[in-house]
């Protein structure tokens, strides 16, 4: 594969997308399946998201480990485990329409429900963190998406910034590398898979350095907004 003008523009979708979470602690996989299934199909992008995925959620989870709470995502985790395989096997089987409009759908819901500030219950049942894990688990495996049940679930737990983004990276890497691990089994990480991620380590590393150099002065929920602004607009057009 050579550089050309669709390899550049994943490249630039992926800076923006490790910039977010280099940043906000989350949102990468959210903003990258918003834009690359256009330019190379949701079967390419998903398994190529993965991989870039797992490569920011290690060097986030080093920065934020001294927070980081297993006992607080076991739940999470072994519930995430059991619906990643049900998700590549969905990604498989459904038709590419199909499966853009519910993408489509989760961006929007999420970014709505974010955008909103909705000040909902503290969850204190161990149920509901494996029913959040269980329904991230089936959206990481199908599009890389595994964050918004789980995001929802830390806001409810009410969980401090700190905290929130390292758990967050903790449970990142975990289904990240299940996720990986599926796609390896159904045949998904092909040669241009590999080809476009070798092309785009650079976009990651300028991503992940300005990501970390502006979290020390610029405000991420302000960051954050722009991008949730931005998401509600890819949202609707996977959908539309």
């Amino acid at each position: 594969m050579t550089m050309d003008i669709t390899t550049i523009l994943v490249g630039l979708v992926v800076f923006l997308a490790v910039l977010t979470q280099s940043i906000s602690g989350f949102g990468s996989a959210l903003v990258a399946m918003a834009l690359l299934p256009a330019l190379i199909g949701i079967r390419v992008a998903t398994p190529l998201v993965a991989v870039v995925a797992l490569v920011l959620e290690v060097v986030l989870l080093v920065r934020y480990r001294q927070a980081l709470e297993i006992r607080a995502i076991s739940r999470v985790v072994l519930a995430a485990l059991v619906g990643i395989p049900l998700g590549v096997y969905f990604l498989s089987t459904v038709d590419e329409k199909i499966a853009l409009t519910i993408l489509g759908l989760v961006i929007t819901g999420y970014a709505v429900y974010a955008l909103l500030g909705l000040n909902m219950p503290y969850l204190e049942r161990s149920f509901w963190a494996y029913i959040a894990g269980l329904f991230g688990g089936l959206l990481g495996g199908a599009y890389n998406t595994s964050g918004p049940p789980v995001i929802l679930y830390a806001d409810f737990r009410r969980w401090p910034p700190e905290v929130f983004k390292s758990n967050l990276q903790g449970y990142f890497v975990v289904t990240s590398v299940a996720v990986l691990a599926s796609h390896v089994l159904n045949g998904n990480l092909t040669h241009q898979v590999w080809s476009l991620f070798w092309w785009t380590t650079p976009f990651i590393f300028v991503g992940l350095i300005a990501g970390l150099s502006l979290d020390r002065w610029l405000k991420p929920e302000t960051f954050r907004k722009l991008v949730l602004l931005l998401l509600v607009v890819m949202g609707l057009r996977l959908i539309f």
